[in-house]
């Protein structure tokens, strides 16, 4: 049900009154336009959430590219969370993870054809990529997780909230998990809720969409994961897919905010699911690498997986001292992003009528 991985700790409240006044000062500064925000001529759309944490933005981004790619030149331009460089870079072929980190290198992989960059300050990005010769050629940015980066003013902005997590039953920093109170919400053109169960019923749309309190303007969808047939992360070893069964006992690794909607999803295939969490973009460490191994040894049955993510294996695979065994046994399940209730055609329409604006 929404909201069921939401704590709140009550004694911090007073923290959180002091952090949403400055808040609220930074966004009625905008607001007054005593500090401006920058409009560019091309698309640019912002896709982001106001809570800490995973909500989806990396999928969702990989989804807007596949609709997108095959009729405009899309980038995507992200602050590199955690890489060990700065400034502005745009990435080629060669460039490494530490330089662009784990979530824009994950895409430019499966993606290499697109313009992949990284800026904290995304209005000196933009205006980087129009205006350079290697990149000015591109029609469309799309702005990963830059809501609160209010000195752009997209042509679209996407909020992402996580089913389990819902803004409207969340609280502000350091008590709760937002950002943003939920009145930023406003700001939002479209709204989807993320990691739905595929099985919600009419009922649950409808407590949703009362909870969020829309405003007339806004447009909501549900979105919902589905996975691909797991790979061999190290190439090397024999083998591309793997079938999972019933049978299968799975230590699921994973290094993301909230990995509880996969643990639900796989848990449909085989009740046997060892979870094994680590934080948010974790960069796996010789400690780690023993509990890995540990985990795996203690895991009962024939058939014996470890299945991760598509972001944790991009941290992963630089790694040399996994013992054969383990190398030999973990598995990549790809996840894309799926629009419910058959709204998939006006999803599209509503971004290629916000890309017809712009132009």
């Amino acid at each position: 049900m929404e909201g069921d991985l939401i704590h709140i700790n009550d004694w911090l409240r007073p923290l959180s009154w002091l952090y949403g006044a400055g808040v609220w000062f930074r966004n009625w500064l905008f607001d007054s336009e005593i500090l401006k925000a920058k409009e560019f001529e091309r698309p640019v759309i912002c896709v982001g959430n106001i809570t800490v944490g995973g909500t989806g933005k990396t999928p969702h981004t990989e989804m807007l590219i596949r609709m997108l790619k095959d009729q405009y030149r899309v980038a995507v331009l992200s602050r590199g969370y955690k890489r060990k460089t700065r400034g502005y870079i745009v990435a080629d072929a060669g460039t490494a993870m530490r330089d662009i980190g784990d979530e824009p290198w994950q895409i430019k992989q499966k993606f290499p054809d697109i313009t992949i960059a990284v800026d904290a300050n995304r209005r000196r990005g933009l205006t980087r990529l129009f205006s350079d010769a290697e990149t000015r050629d591109v029609d469309i940015v799309l702005l990963d997780d830059a809501f609160q980066h209010r000195y752009v003013r997209p042509s679209l902005n996407i909020l992402l909230t996580d089913y389990h997590r819902l803004i409207s039953d969340d609280c502000l920093l350091p008590a709760g998990r937002l950002r943003e109170p939920m009145s930023a919400k406003n700001r939002a053109n479209i709204i989807i809720v993320t990691k739905c169960p595929s099985e919600m019923k009419p009922m649950e749309y409808r407590v949703v969409q009362t909870a969020l309190d829309l405003k007339p303007y806004q447009h909501l969808f549900y979105s919902t994961f589905s996975y691909g047939s797991p790979y061999r992360l190290f190439s090397e070893t024999p083998g591309v897919e793997e079938e999972l069964t019933p049978d299968t006992h799975i230590l699921l690794l994973t290094g993301i905010a909230s990995p509880q909607q996969m643990i639900l999803d796989l848990k449909r295939v085989t009740r046997h699911i060892t979870p094994l969490s680590f934080a948010d973009h974790h960069n796996f460490r010789a400690a780690d690498i023993r509990k890995i191994e540990e985990a795996f040894t203690e895991l009962q049955g024939s058939k014996r997986l470890i299945i991760t993510t598509e972001k944790d294996a991009t941290r992963l695979l630089p790694i040399k001292n996994l013992s054969p065994i383990v190398r030999r046994h973990i598995y990549v399940l790809p996840i894309e992003v799926e629009i419910m209730r058959n709204q998939q055609e006006e999803f599209r329409r509503l971004i290629m009528e916000s890309i017809r604006k712009t132009d």
